[in-house]
């Protein structure tokens, strides 16, 4: 299945990068999101036998629709249940706020009170949104199940209205005048947010903003796969995979070889490899990074965090060693947590004194 196929993903032409220019009186922005807006709704229990009741694939996201989503969520909510604005991207930008960054989301919701509720929250974390809201569609949402034995989390997603946002819900300015534009696979999966995301990477492209992708799950590419390597090679100077999607978007291998193919595609790609931290190729040096041990809790959003604490060191003209280290600290305190986005600033940006690039080098010369 490609969402792309015979449409003008595939038709557009590969657009050279412009340079930036200044954006005038448009408030400038480090990173400005484009995803699926969703309600994040947390629960920790003892999952297996819910999983199995509903011929769930364990560890993995479902594409689900909102009477089934409301069916599982009726089973689990007597339990404690935690409602987190949320979306893979939003989670991510929230991350780039919180460290200190000038970051905006843009997605769409309803005019529920799902969708009141996600807008207020989300504008506490960034200070401002471009959320757009319609009264015809419902706000998203994600379900996490999350094991109270290994924090593994199996997810069940209902979209919602998110698939709606049109190329003219954009916010072309904050775009345009953003250092990164940052989006996530779950776009290409079908919908209008589609031809919105082509839309905003062309408009970067123009613009000299770069474009940062996270494939998002295995789920995109085994049904996305040729979508994906598409986008990636006709605009993404940054792209973040786990080790199973670098794995299947190249046909099989390890990450290794997936590094090193995809990194014939992008200027930077990231491969998570988990509790063994994450390889990253950039301009074809390979860098190593440690994972910082953490008793797990919740593995809800580490993948967001990790790209969230990598763009805010690119945005801060970091080398690409230092923006690793930040996004694996950021990645274990998540990990450490429930919920996928750290929302404590200070205990957040009490990382940055020691893992700036100017402390590295101070340490190593002792």
């Amino acid at each position: 299945m490609d969402s792309l196929s015979g449409s003008r993903y595939l038709a557009a032409a590969a657009v050279p990068r412009a340079a930036k220019t200044s954006p005038g009186v448009v408030m400038h922005l480090d990173v400005c999101g484009l995803g699926n807006a969703l309600v994040d709704a947390l629960v920790v229990m003892d999952e297996r036998e819910v999983i199995h009741r509903h011929a769930l694939k364990r560890g993995t996201m479902h594409l689900v629709s909102h009477d089934r989503w409301e069916e599982v969520y009726g089973e689990v909510k007597g339990g404690s249940v935690e409602l987190h604005p949320g979306g893979s991207c939003a989670n991510a930008v929230s991350t780039v706020a919180l460290l200190g960054g000038n970051a905006s989301f843009c997605g769409l919701v309803g005019e529920d009170e799902l969708g009141q509720v996600y807008g207020k929250k989300l504008e506490e974390v960034l200070g401002r949104t471009h959320l757009v809201s319609r009264s015809a569609v419902q706000t998203g949402k994600c379900l996490s199940l999350v094991s109270s034995g290994d924090a593994e989390r199996t997810m069940l997603t209902d979209l919602g209205g998110t698939t709606e946002l049109l190329p003219a819900d954009l916010p072309v300015e904050a775009i345009e005048s953003a250092s990164w534009l940052h989006i996530t696979g779950y776009l290409f999966t079908g919908g209008t947010v589609g031809d919105a995301a082509m839309e905003a990477m062309d408009r970067a492209l123009h613009a000299g903003t770069r474009i940062s992708l996270d494939v998002g799950d295995t789920f995109v590419i085994d049904h996305f796969r040729d979508a994906i390597a598409t986008v990636i090679r006709r605009y993404a100077d940054a792209v973040f995979l786990n080790e199973d999607e670098a794995s299947r978007l190249i046909g099989g291998g390890d990450a290794a070889l997936a590094l090193h193919e995809v990194g014939k595609w992008s200027e930077t790609v990231v491969v998570k490899l988990g509790k063994r931290g994450s390889l990253i190729r950039h301009q074809g040096d390979v860098y190593p990074v440690e994972a910082r041990p953490v008793p797990a809790v919740d593995t809800t959003g580490a993948g967001d965090a990790y790209a969230g604490g990598f763009l805010y060191g690119l945005t801060r003209g970091w080398p690409i060693q230092a923006c690793g280290r930040l996004a694996s600290a950021v990645a274990a305190m998540t990990v450490g947590q429930v919920g996928g986005v750290i929302r404590d600033r200070e205990k957040l940006q009490e990382l940055l004194p020691r893992l700036a690039p100017e402390t590295a080098a101070v340490a190593a010369t002792l």
